[in-house]
């Protein structure tokens, strides 16, 4: 049990904490309701990409298109990792540099072909763990501009349609809802459209298209806008997921910092009260002395 000042000044410190630790809440919360506006915005778009390209798979259109199979010469395979540029946000970070080293060390494709890594987190966690050689994007931040990432797209589906590379996967934190995220390795190329659930019912209705101009020739356009909607909504979903565990992470800290507040006023309490008692027991003692 440390003297009265020590204690005091634990107190004051983990107030400050506290204030920053809600201030930090309050931003992340802030920022998360853009990111979700911006995630669920996107979603429609690509859903109905993802339709096209499905009916035209069932038609059998599309079978022999370079972005629909995979290259006929060896190469290894290029992987991008979605990290955070900061801190401070739970197991957001690890999960994603875990879910990335398990995937670079399983796949020997993968683990030597190219790597890049947007954020500063995952670029400095990939380098402690040997893997240097890497391009790290750091122009982009936490807020994506559909140009960066359409550019990025565009230079992946050149590499992959010129054979330079065999694949390329996405790393990254998968948005579902508020509650719930998970990290993901999705497949950008070869391009594949996702296996529609179904909820058990006879009567689906599904939507109706007529191809004008021709469905191979629509295809040429509608296949590279695909593949940049997705990697665009991935980032979207990271962005989301990134904030969701700063929120989360910091309300557990505010939290943390109230409980502790309250355990140092009750030590400061007993310390006082000690020091009191034992200023009393003093004078009593000295004034009985002097009878």
């Amino acid at each position: 049990m440390g003297n009265a000042r020590d204690i005091k000044k634990r107190m004051k410190a983990v107030g400050n904490i506290k204030r920053i630790t809600r201030t930090m809440q309050m931003i992340a919360t802030s920022k998360f309701a853009k990111a979700q506006q911006s995630s669920l915005a996107t979603r429609p778009y690509t859903d109905t990409l993802f339709d096209l390209v499905a009916q035209l798979a069932e038609a059998g259109v599309g079978e022999g298109h370079p972005l629909l199979t995979e290259p006929s010469a060896e190469a290894n395979e290029l992987t991008l990792v979605l990290s955070a540029d900061r801190g401070l946000c739970g197991p957001y970070n690890g999960t994603i540099v875990r879910t990335a080293l398990k995937h670079l060390r399983e796949s020997s494709a993968a683990g030597n072909g190219q790597i890049e890594i947007v954020g500063k987190k995952g670029a400095s966690a990939l380098k402690f763990n040997g893997f240097t050689d890497f391009t790290h994007h750091t122009h982009i931040g936490d807020k994506p501009a559909f140009e960066d990432v359409e550019r990025l797209a565009a230079r992946f589906i050149e590499m992959f349609v010129n054979g330079e590379v065999s694949a390329v996967r996405v790393v990254y934190m998968k948005y579902i809802s508020a509650g719930r995220q998970r990290p993901e390795v999705m497949q950008l190329l070869p391009f594949s459209t996702p296996e529609v659930e179904s909820d058990g019912s006879e009567s689906s209705m599904q939507d109706v298209y007529e191809f004008s101009p021709d469905a191979e020739s629509l295809l040429d356009s509608l296949l590279p806008a695909a593949v940049k909607a997705v990697l665009f909504q991935c980032f979207n979903d990271a962005v989301v997921s990134e904030h969701i565990a700063r929120m989360v992470a910091m309300k557990a800290a505010t939290d943390n910092a109230g409980k502790m507040g309250h355990l140092l006023k009750r030590e400061f309490n007993r310390v006082r009260q000690t020091q009191i008692t034992t200023e009393l027991t003093e004078i009593i003692s000295g004034a009985a002395a002097l009878e």
